[in-house]
């Protein structure tokens, strides 16, 4: 997803001489070819976060397209003020890319997690988030990027992601029906949709056909429409490699209490607790329940409590 992403960027370098890109000493390796060729709209400004967000303010308002790109905690946490307050508050089009999302760097322990980022850009009006969970989905995000009049925030894992999506011709604002099915519904963003797929798979194979439904963009959430999809449904589970407090489940929860629709909400994710075990992606996936298997199993053990 990140490399799809970063060259539908620069493959708009051709045609557009406003784009600028901004890197917080990130993406060594990404951008070698690009800074040789666009040398003059290209700055690494290093370890040096909060100047980050604040340069990418300033040009901005002298009239550039500004990307900064830099792994999340050190695109979000560290400089939460000056996107706050000079980019959000401002309504400047930056657009801040942030890589690693959810557990991605999961060797590297919480400093380099971004399990927190949803609840922490619900504070950010203005800002429009997009967690894509293929390279689809990455490509549309970024074609929406070029043109956005508003700040935008896109998280990607840094892997090679598969494509999930069969075809690019969907709006990438609106929840996206990935497949047909009845009486359960998963709701997904991010790189977790590898898992979702995988537990479709397994359920299938049992003669359970769940309805899964992707979030592309995450803030705002089309709730008229996202509710209109799941007519017919009895159970809702939302699954996110996020903390369950502040991601799409609780948004969704906010939504449920106000619209009492006839289906139950469940949310799966990661406990809102430091994270002090270490283990690889698909170790810490499986230790939090959110492997395709655990996923799998939860949806069964919800059927049958359901008809029991």
């Amino acid at each position: 997803m990140r490399n799809t992403f970063v060259n539908t960027i620069v493959e708009a370098f051709k045609n557009r001489t406003d784009i600028f890109i901004v890197s917080g000493d990130a993406g060594l390796g990404v951008f070698d070819e690009f800074k040789e060729t666009y040398s003059d709209r290209f700055l690494n400004l290093g370890i040096a976060e909060q100047n980050m967000a604040s340069f990418s303010a300033g040009l901005s308002m002298a009239g550039f397209k500004v990307y900064a790109y830099n792994i999340i905690p050190f695109l979000l946490y560290r400089c939460y003020e000056q996107v706050r307050n000079d980019i959000c508050y401002q309504k400047l089009p930056v657009v801040l890319v942030g890589i690693g999302s959810g557990i991605t760097y999961a060797f590297q322990g919480m400093t380099h997690y971004s399990v927190e980022d949803i609840g922490i850009v619900q504070t950010l009006p203005n800002l429009k988030v997009f967690s894509p969970i293929d390279p689809i989905e990455a490509k549309l995000a970024a074609y929406y990027s070029l043109k956005s009049e508003f700040p935008v925030y896109v998280r990607l894992a840094k892997r090679g992601e598969p494509n999930i999506h069969k075809s690019d011709n969907f709006e990438i604002t609106d929840p996206q029906l990935i497949e047909e099915g009845e009486l359960v519904a998963i709701i997904f963003h991010g790189s977790i949709g590898e898992e979702v797929m995988k537990a479709g798979e397994m359920l299938q194979a049992k003669g359970i056909y769940p309805r899964l439904i992707s979030l592309p963009m995450v803030i705002p959430i089309d709730t008229e429409r996202l509710f209109y999809m799941l007519t017919g449904i009895k159970y809702v589970v939302t699954v996110e490699e996020h903390f369950v407090n502040c991601g799409i489940g609780n948004l969704l929860s906010n939504e449920y209490a106000k619209a009492n629709p006839r289906w139950k909400l469940f949310n799966l994710g990661i406990p809102t607790k430091f994270i002090h075990e270490i283990k690889d992606l698909k170790g810490m996936r499986e230790h939090f329940g959110i492997s395709a298997s655990k996923i799998s199993d939860f949806i069964k053990q919800l059927l049958i409590k359901g008809e029991a």
